[in-house]
């Protein structure tokens, strides 16, 4: 099996989103633990919620905004298989996220 990184995407945020009532929270948080669960076998890394970034480069070290707002490391044949994983899932089914990004993580050459 391939090892894959998933990224979930969407507008960032610090905590819950703000609109969002206590029961549609509950909703989302329980299909995604029943996603977590049912995909168990798979899951190397849980991940988890990211927070503000900084970008360190040779001009320095600066704070910045991206789209990335949580990660799972995940197991699959390959890629279409890792991302089909992801199908009407929580974080933009019930939750305001946008999307989830898939890519492989690839042996380092020569190692």
């Amino acid at each position: 099996m391939a090892k894959f990184l998933a990224v979930y995407t969407g507008e960032p945020t610090n905590g819950p989103p703000p609109d969002m009532d206590q029961a549609t929270m509950a909703r989302g948080m329980q299909a995604w633990t029943d996603w977590m669960t049912k995909n168990a076998g798979r899951i190397v890394e849980g991940g988890g919620p990211l927070g503000k970034t900084k970008k360190v480069s040779k001009t320095g070290v600066a704070d910045i905004r991206n789209h990335m707002a949580g990660y799972v490391v995940l197991e699959a044949d390959d890629i279409d298989a890792a991302a089909a994983l992801f199908k009407d899932h929580p974080h933009f089914t019930i939750f305001p996220g946008d999307g989830v990004e898939v890519m492989p993580v690839l042996a380092i050459p020569g190692a």
